[in-house]
């Protein structure tokens, strides 16, 4: 699974976020790796050692950052 740059506590604080322009990038939980590529991925929230509460399909664009929130 992989994680939104920024820790955000809930799915609508990511959707808020993608919309005002900021600019924030996909990496894998495991590796801290960021994912790039154009495409789709999922992500959860917020990040460990709390609970996951939220999950979200993200698009991505070339750069590895979200680009839409569905």
């Amino acid at each position: 699974m992989a994680y939104a740059e920024g820790n955000p506590r809930t799915k609508k604080e990511l959707k808020a976020r993608v919309v005002r322009g900021d600019k924030i990038s996909v990496f894998n939980g495991f590796m801290n790796e960021p994912i790039v590529g154009k495409g789709y991925e999922w992500v959860e929230g917020p990040q460990y050692p709390e609970p996951h509460r939220w999950y979200a399909k993200v698009g991505i664009d070339d750069d590895g950052y979200i680009t839409k929130v569905y």
